[in-house]
């Protein structure tokens, strides 16, 4: 599953992600960084998870838009200032 980080309290480790596919909010398991990149969370943060036997949110991982199956923005060449 996909979220964003609601919030997220370093000193006690709770806090929350809003799904992306019902915008339901879930519960950070205790052992949500466990093992993760992470060191704390940030609001707005994007984070892929799974949710363990308690509905709570564990295993968070880096998320992105491309792992929504978004389409990316197209590309086009820009100038940075000058001729050529």
């Amino acid at each position: 599953m996909q979220g964003v980080v609601k919030a997220y309290d370093p000193a006690t480790r709770l806090g929350v992600v809003v799904r992306d596919t019902d915008l339901a909010e879930v519960e950070l398991a205790d052992d949500a960084l466990a093992g993760s990149v992470f060191r704390m969370l940030r609001q707005g943060q994007r984070v892929v998870f799974d949710l363990d036997d308690d509905g709570r949110a564990t295993r968070l991982r880096l998320g992105s838009e491309v792992d929504l199956g978004t389409r990316p923005f197209p590309t086009e060449s820009i100038r940075h200032g000058g001729a050529g």
